[in-house]
């Protein structure tokens, strides 16, 4: 084996010649693992690439190349040029245009790929127009000075309309401010190039949508198999709905054959002015629900005048026996009702008369539900009950308009416009109210108009 100095040398030379082949496999290993890194982001490239060229592809500009942002571990940035011999067009008269010079490069926020935000990168060209003078090109992703892309704004939108605008900017990692733009582009698309077309029957009503007295008019389309908002107004007064007659037109107004609103007397009077000619049916539910008040008022009137004469409280906790539907009473409230009708009060005298008005609805014929109606007034103003002779007032006022119901042949009434309203309502909810009677404005139009949409060469949601 020799002596321990030379044995000694052997092994020191041998871990030498190893330590050195390690080092050499070691840099070839990094080596291998820098080109299947760059291999390997090189295919996603490609993949993404081929991806936006399949589903977003931009007449007259090229996908450059992607790449993951430096610094910024979930981005990916695409860079756009112009196609060789491609000619810039012009954003105000749309025309094609010679070039003027170039703008630093601006990034337009791209819908999310695989977890990543993805931006598209270019520098916008300035074109000279004999028309419009030296502005910037127009390009098919993005409109005026938008940050967002078209498509990423309508896939937004669509977001928004099933989840709160908050909600959606935080499953995107976006702002709320530019989840409103975004509703603002597709409804603002939507009203430009929606078709109005034949409007046989409308509802209109009001909604409080703020503190205090703030109401907004809203005008639905309430045909048989199309409902949709028409138009939306703040306040209710007549010449707040004078605007949705000014805004159809003439012609489109002179088409109207049936309108459904309440008893509100700027909406009457209007309705008489630009549409006569039309079938005006009184609000089923606003005459329900003022019977139902004029019996409340009984009830709550006569309980403190026997609490004060100090007899036995019959009428404590009975106020939802006598104004529910016999149908919704529970076992508890219907024993209570049958108690309660065995005594001689005025409450039991209203609810009665009040009982006896739903038949009214059972008649086909405008007439004979006329006379029906006429008998009950009749029944009403003798059973000397102050609020429902108030109640027999407004009806006989409006008798013309509450029998229309029947001559409509009860294909309207005010059920689809309280159901569209109740929708408004839960889309103002959603979000906790809004601040702005503009943005309260988009969300509605946006939630219940049915407007068109740009179209896509692919649909992303």
């Amino acid at each position: 084996m020799g002596k321990p100095i030379q044995r000694w040398g052997h092994w020191s030379r041998s871990g030498t010649r190893e330590r050195r082949g390690e080092r050499f496999v070691g840099r070839r290993r990094g080596e291998w693992f820098m080109v299947v890194g760059f291999a390997i982001r090189a295919i996603f490239a490609m993949r993404l690439i081929t991806i936006l060229n399949q589903c977003h592809r931009l007449p007259g500009f090229v996908y450059e190349g992607a790449k993951r942002a430096e610094g910024e571990r979930h981005l990916i940035e695409v860079r756009v040029r112009p196609r060789k011999r491609s000619v810039a067009i012009c954003s105000g008269c749309h025309r094609k245009r010679a070039g003027y010079d170039r703008l630093p490069e601006r990034r337009f926020e791209f819908i999310p790929v695989w977890g990543y935000a993805v931006v598209l990168l270019y520098a916008m060209r300035r074109v000279d127009c004999r028309v419009c003078g030296v502005v910037v090109e127009e390009v098919p992703w993005a409109s005026g000075k938008h940050q967002l892309t078209k498509v990423y704004m309508q896939f937004l939108a669509h977001w928004a309309r099933q989840l709160s605008w908050k909600g959606t900017a935080e499953a995107f990692r976006t702002s709320w401010e530019k989840v409103c733009h975004s509703v603002e582009y597709v409804v603002s698309w939507g009203l430009e190039h929606r078709a109005l077309g034949t409007i046989r029957a409308i509802g209109v009503d009001e909604i409080q949508y703020g503190k205090g007295h703030q109401y907004l008019t809203l005008v639905y389309q309430i045909e048989e198999g199309l409902t949709r908002l028409l138009w939306v107004g703040r306040d209710r007064t007549a010449e707040t709905f004078r605007g949705f007659f000014r805004m159809i037109g003439a012609e489109v107004a002179a088409g109207i054959e049936f309108v459904c609103s309440d008893l509100w007397k700027a909406y009457l009077r209007v309705v008489r002015e630009k549409c006569s000619q039309a079938v005006h049916v009184l609000d089923r539910f606003h005459i329900v629900s003022t019977l139902n008040k004029a019996l409340d008022e009984v009830r709550a009137g006569e309980a403190r005048q026997m609490a004060r004469e100090g007899h036995q409280p019959l009428l404590k906790k009975t106020r939802w026996c006598i104004l529910k539907r016999k149908s919704n009473l529970t076992s508890e409230q219907k024993y209570r009702l049958r108690d309660l009708l065995r005594h001689n009060l005025r409450t039991v005298r209203a609810y009665l008369l009040k009982e006896d008005f739903q038949q009214l609805w059972g008649y086909e014929s405008p007439t004979w539900a006329g006379k029906f109606l006429d008998e009950w007034c009749r029944q009403a103003m003798r059973s000397r009950i102050r609020p429902f002779k108030k109640v027999v007032k407004t009806l006989r006022r409006h008798r013309h308009l509450l029998l229309n119901y029947f001559r409509a042949k009860k294909q309207l009434s005010s059920g689809v416009v309280e159901g569209l309203n109740n929708k408004a309502k839960v889309t103002m909810r959603k979000s906790y109210g809004f601040r702005t009677y503009r943005v309260t404005e988009l969300a509605l139009y946006h939630a219940l108009a049915k407007l068109p949409e740009p179209e896509l060469t692919h649909e992303f949601y």
